[in-house]
């Protein structure tokens, strides 16, 4: 029998990771529990004060593992250029690319064609254009795994959210066809999509969110990320493709 420490999440130990959107939320956990794992991580958010603290905290649990981070805003052309100069000064290689920033909107009966073009600048052309420069830094080493965030709102397409639900929609085809299209260059692919989890972007109030999470109807953001290192911490021989995670009593 082989021996089962082989599973244990050090897989991650000593990886160069890019977070996008690791300021807040789930992306920021996620930065917490990779560089926790011994990981050099890089982050970004739209925000100064976000982005300190995120900072500092990742620092506290990895002190001898210095994180770095920069303000940048993936929906632009120009955003993701600085992103990837960011990157290549900061990480020797590129080994793991969390796609996770995105915004919030509702219906497409609300807003203006300026908002409607930057929600989709922001959830998905900004995964596709760090998917094409993160491509570009794995395929000479023939390694690599891309873990692109979306949301069960793809598969549940809920009334007075058509304009998110079409960006997280785009993201599954998306990285269902990236997956075949890169996997025979060494690179992971995988998608995970959350189902209702606490943060600053949901209607709920944030006071209200920990009743929410007691009661079993909302994740916490700590929840996703423990999913990231899952899927990151298999061997070489196994891709885990997809990974649906909803609250115990969300029943949409």
């Amino acid at each position: 029998m082989e021996n089962l420490t082989a599973y244990l999440p050090e897989h991650v130990n000593g990886k160069n990771a890019l977070i996008t959107g690791g300021t807040t939320g789930i992306g920021r956990a996620t930065a917490i529990l990779l560089a926790a794992q011994g990981a050099k991580v890089v982050i970004f958010g739209r925000h100064e004060p976000e982005l300190n603290d995120a900072l500092e905290a990742i620092t506290r649990v990895s002190p001898d593992n210095t994180p770095y981070g920069f303000t940048a805003d993936v929906a632009t052309e120009e955003g993701v250029q600085q992103i990837f100069e960011h990157t290549d000064k900061h990480l020797e290689t590129l080994d793991i690319l969390v796609n996770n920033a995105a915004i919030a909107f509702d219906s497409i009966i609300s807003g203006s064609y300026k908002e409607w073009k930057y929600v989709t600048d922001t959830n998905l052309l900004g995964y596709m254009a760090c998917v094409n420069e993160a491509v570009k830094r794995m395929k000479p080493q023939k390694s690599g795994h891309i873990v692109n965030i979306g949301s069960i709102s793809a598969d549940e397409r809920d009334k007075d959210s058509s304009v998110y639900v079409a960006t997280k929609a785009g993201i599954q085809g998306f990285t269902e066809a990236l997956r075949k299209e890169v996997n025979e260059l060494g690179i992971k692919v995988t998608l995970i999509e959350p189902g209702l989890v606490g943060s600053d972007m949901i209607e709920v109030p944030a006071e209200e969110q920990p009743k929410e999470i007691q009661a079993l109807k909302m994740l916490k953001a700590e929840d996703i990320a423990m999913s990231v290192l899952y899927c990151l911490s298999q061997p070489k021989r196994s891709d885990v493709i997809y990974l649906q995670i909803r609250p115990h009593l969300q029943i949409l």
